[in-house]
């Protein structure tokens, strides 16, 4: 897949407006600067993005949908599920369920970057386009805080995966 965000002068308008407004909404920079969120991604500061080969059940989470029409969020557990028919098929007694075109997921980016000026830990399945088919937060506490199970299950995802050497 070859990423505009190679162009330098594409490159220079994302970070310029990351550098204005470092903890906004991705979707946003990508839109005003003609990207998509995956080239956006690979220009945040260095350790704040790095790609997963895979995820299949997680704790308590919320599930994010971003369109230009919706930001829909649900939260429960992130069950496991099975493949079948072209789609991976999320299963289990949670209000997160469904039928993900495992196909059309082309990478999964474990983004930790400030958002609205606290820090935000999330798993990012992206298209070929390079855009979000949806996304996986670590929930907050009651007092706003990340929730210390979820986060250690990031963190620990985030440290096998920078020992296994630099994002591209």
């Amino acid at each position: 897949m070859m990423l505009a965000a190679h162009q330098p002068v594409l490159a220079n308008r994302i970070t310029t407006a990351l550098a204005a407004k470092p903890d906004g909404i991705l979707e946003v920079v990508a839109s005003q600067c003609g990207a998509s969120l995956l080239e956006v991604l690979r220009q945040l500061p260095k350790g704040n993005m790095k790609l997963l080969p895979g995820l299949t059940a997680w704790g308590d989470v919320l599930m994010v949908i971003h369109t230009p029409d919706i930001v829909l969020e649900c939260t429960g557990s992130l069950p496991g599920g099975t493949r079948g028919h072209g789609y991976f098929i999320i299963h289990g007694n949670s209000p997160i369920g469904g039928h993900i075109k495992a196909s059309n997921c082309a990478m999964i980016a474990l983004v930790d970057r400030p958002f609205h000026g606290r820090r935000s830990c999330s798993v990012q399945f992206l298209n070929r386009e390079g855009n979000a088919m949806f996304k996986i937060f670590v929930r907050r506490t009651a007092e706003r805080e990340l929730d210390p199970a979820p986060l250690a299950m990031f963190e620990l995802m985030l440290g096998r995966i920078a020992s296994d050497g630099p994002s591209p």
